[in-house]
């Protein structure tokens, strides 16, 4: 009895083993590779799969969704003999399951040699100057190489990205001097652009200023010219109106000498030569309002008296008028 029942718990067991077997459960975007007696059978989709346990097994595992893999600096030579370390970013998707587990060993690590010897030969071709500023030359080449070399792999490289292109250290130090002269440069050849302009500016501005200035001063001379001619021509008009006789004019040479004679500094002033002619007329006037003629007096006075009264204003002439 005792017999029996270990064997029905053996028998409970290996079903329930061989259920275990049977159905297998794959995730989404994932596929199995499924081998009979070593062979492959089939591969396995996302879902519920029956196998048959005990013959039918699961070989491999495979991720069908991109993957993202980095590889470590490799040293590249360029065209011009300069080592530089290079860090590439592979992107890349399994497309057949079943090519990806029996066409390669190892995809991973056959890309990642593959991208190795691929960058040599396209960095081989390049200068330095050339390897820093074409990256995008250089993805789309090693991209194009590694879709092809995959695709018998099951394996499609999406994208290839150089993550990091690293010069030596004294190359480095070399371009970071150009570069910081470059920056001088343009920095002094802006700051003598901006000097230039300044100048130019500033001169145009001095020049208009100038320009308006004359302008201006020319305006204002015309406008006085034009203000001391209509004065003259209006003192003139007004002295023709008037029709002064010669008392009047020597009356006013008279007036003028005290301005003539104003001021500290004058040692030596000039009297005209028509003030002789003004004391003579004035002189004159002051004759016929003498003390031997007056407006009463008779035309024909007395010679006596007429004579005396020449005789005075002769006196008074030859006197000097100034000292």
């Amino acid at each position: 009895m005792d017999a029996i029942i270990i064997v029905l718990i053996i028998l409970v067991v290996l079903v329930f083993i061989a259920l275990i077997k049977t159905i297998q459960v794959i995730p989404q975007a994932s596929a199995a590779i499924v081998e009979r007696f070593g062979r492959y059978t089939r591969t396995l989709n996302a879902g519920l799969n029956i196998v048959v346990p005990f013959i039918d097994t699961i070989r491999n595992r495979v991720d069908l969704r991109e993957q993202v893999v980095p590889f470590p600096p490799q040293p590249v030579i360029t065209q011009d003999n300069l080592v530089v370390n290079i860090d590439t970013v592979i992107y890349y998707q399994v497309t057949d399951a079943r090519a990806a587990t029996y066409e390669v060993a190892s995809y991973i690590q056959a890309i990642e040699q593959l991208t190795v010897t691929t960058l040599r030969n396209i960095i081989g071709g390049m200068d330095l100057e050339r390897t820093l500023t074409s990256r995008e030359e250089i993805n789309a080449a090693l991209r194009g190489v590694l879709d092809e070399a995959t695709g018998k792999w099951g394996i499609r490289v999406n994208r290839v990205e150089l993550k990091a292109i690293e010069p030596p250290t004294s190359i480095q130090d070399s371009m970071e001097k150009q570069m910081r002269a470059d920056r001088d440069k343009r920095a002094a050849i802006l700051q003598a652009e901006g000097v230039r302009q300044s100048q130019i500016l500033t001169a145009e501005g001095e020049k208009q200023s100038s320009i308006l200035r004359a302008e201006g001063e020319a305006k204002a001379a015309a406008l006085r010219a034009e203000g001391e001619a209509q004065a003259i021509r209006t003192v003139f008009e007004s002295i023709h109106a008037g029709d002064p006789d010669q008392k009047l004019l020597s009356y006013q040479y008279l007036q003028m000498l005290p301005k003539i004679a104003e001021g500290d500094a004058n040692k030596l002033w000039i009297v005209p030569s028509e003030i002789g002619d003004a004391l003579k007329g004035l002189g004159g006037a002051l004759g016929n309002f003498g003390p031997g003629t007056g407006p009463a007096a008779p035309s024909g006075g007395s010679s006596g008296d007429g004579g005396a009264g020449r005789s005075g204003l002769t006196k008074r002439r030859e006197q000097p008028p100034i000292d």
